[in-house]
């Protein structure tokens, strides 16, 4: 009995020679997403487009036609073709990056293959995604000898690009004079002082910087911070979570971070989970395994190595069996765009409607945005919500009460009002991240502003009562 061919229904295809639909509600007609529900939080799952779904269904489908086929001939062309497409947006040369499956997996393969020593520091910060913070704690906690020792550097938004540089550059000259005993002289390729016959001697200093950050949703001057650390011999490993799709312009041969990671199941479009991760080939000796170990891994101590290297992206094709759908969905992802306008046309609408949504909600709730300026905001306005602040910890919410209210806004966002952006307690206050998708309209801004208010009145007549009478 021949396997059914999948036919599209609406939404889940497009003619590419004629014109999209305008950006707003018009597009939610190429989206999965439920008729009632509002969603502005793409930043955390994403959203992939009804095509890009489709053809992941299909593909799927072609795979189980012929397993073997497949796995064994057809997939490794068309994983070629899919690093080829995410390498151009990021300004990167193909054999430079390498398809994971989420953000958390890439970060760990480049922190757990670095080569520790006694002595060695990774600087982090108090805005660290958590599971990338709990990575950096487990290297520290490790029994197994040596192991790094880590710092954090404390951000407390609102902040400006300026403000964050002298933090960090303040929290660096703390780290080398606390430890002015030693020697950081495992400096990255570009930075002075690099010598590749002393590849992994002595000591060295790693950075984990965010792009952007979680919570809030802020833009970094990570930039900036890449040529703060070449100067200074730090490694730097961006984590870039959410700028693909969201960061316009991006050219990493020009801004020359050691690594980078970006999920491109957040704001590129592609089917969960799929991630690039970066490794320029001056950096690629760092990474001798990919996780889980692949049948390509070469040993350092074999005469392969002396003239295959690490194989890199050989590495990575084949870490065991897995579906593959969502790392060639990166095609069908960057295809969509392209209909509706390309890279600078998603990413003008999404930004303005940043600006505009996020000030129509400050609006409606009474608060303000957390960076009136724009300097931090590109697709994820960030919005006090209309509770009590604490200038001190503790003086208004206990922990227990922080959970409570947490559990709260989530449930009835989420069950009553169909409706959902990410909220967070931040410098004393409760705070949203919204996302600004090319679905959503201001009209979405001013229903979750209404929410909110309904929410946070039932928090304050509750769990608050005693605090706010």
């Amino acid at each position: 009995m021949p396997i059914r061919e999948l036919t599209p229904v609406a939404g889940e295809a497009y003619d590419a020679s004629q014109a999209p639909p305008p950006f707003g509600h018009p597009l939610k007609a190429y989206f999965a997403l439920d008729e009632n529900y509002v969603n502005l939080n793409n930043g955390s799952y994403g959203s992939p487009p009804l095509p890009v779904l489709y053809a992941a269904a299909k593909r799927g489908i072609e795979i189980e036609r012929n397993p073997d086929k497949f796995h064994r001939m057809d997939f490794k062309p068309l994983l070629a073709k899919a690093r080829e497409n995410v390498a151009k947006l990021i300004g990167a040369q193909a054999d430079e990056v390498v398809l994971v499956p989420n953000a958390t997996h890439a970060l760990n393969t480049v922190l757990r293959n670095f080569e520790w020593r006694e002595g060695d520091v990774i600087i982090q910060a108090s805005t660290t995604y958590g599971a990338v913070a709990n990575t950096v704690r487990y290297l520290a906690d490790r029994s197994e000898q040596p192991r790094p020792e880590f710092v954090t550097l404390q951000y407390t938004f609102p902040l400006t690009h300026e403000q964050i540089l002298d933090i960090f550059r303040a929290k660096l000259r703390e780290v080398k004079q606390a430890h002015s005993q030693t020697a950081f002289t495992d400096v990255p390729p570009l930075s002075p002082g690099h010598a590749e016959a002393t590849h992994g001697q002595g000591n060295k200093l790693v950075a984990v910087i965010d792009s952007i950050t979680a919570n809030p949703g802020a833009l970094m001057p990570w930039k900036e911070i890449v040529r703060i650390c070449q100067e200074e011999g730090v490694w730097t490993v961006i984590d870039a979570a959410h700028s693909i799709g969201q960061e316009f312009g991006l050219n990493l041969s020009e801004s020359k971070p050691d690594f980078w990671l970006s999920n491109c199941h957040k704001w590129m479009y592609a089917k969960r989970g799929c991630a690039v991760l970066y490794v320029p080939k001056r950096n690629q000796y760092i990474i001798k395994s990919s996780i889980p170990t692949s049948h390509d891994y070469v040993s350092p101590t074999s005469e392969k190595a002396k003239t295959h290297g690490t194989q890199f992206v050989q590495q990575h094709e084949w870490t065991g069996t897995m579906d593959l759908a969502p790392f060639l969905s990166v095609t069908d992802a960057i295809a969509f765009r392209q209909w509706l306008g390309g890279e600078k046309a998603i990413n003008e609408y999404c930004h303005k409607l940043a600006l505009d949504g996020g000030k129509r909600l400050a609006e409606v709730v009474d608060t303000r945005v957390l960076d009136p300026d724009g300097e931090l905001t590109l697709h994820m306005p960030n919005v006090q919500l209309p509770l009590p602040v604490e200038k001190t910890k503790g003086e208004v919410y206990t922990p227990e009460q922080l959970s409570t209210i947490y559990t709260m806004l989530l449930e009835k966002l989420l069950l009553e009002w169909k409706t959902f952006a990410a909220v967070y307690f931040h410098g004393g206050a409760w705070w949203c991240r919204c996302s600004a998708q090319v679905y959503n309209e201001v009209s979405d801004f001013e229903y979750l502003g209404k929410a909110f208010n309904a929410i946070c009145k039932d928090i304050k007549e509750t769990v608050l009562v005693d605090k706010t009478a």
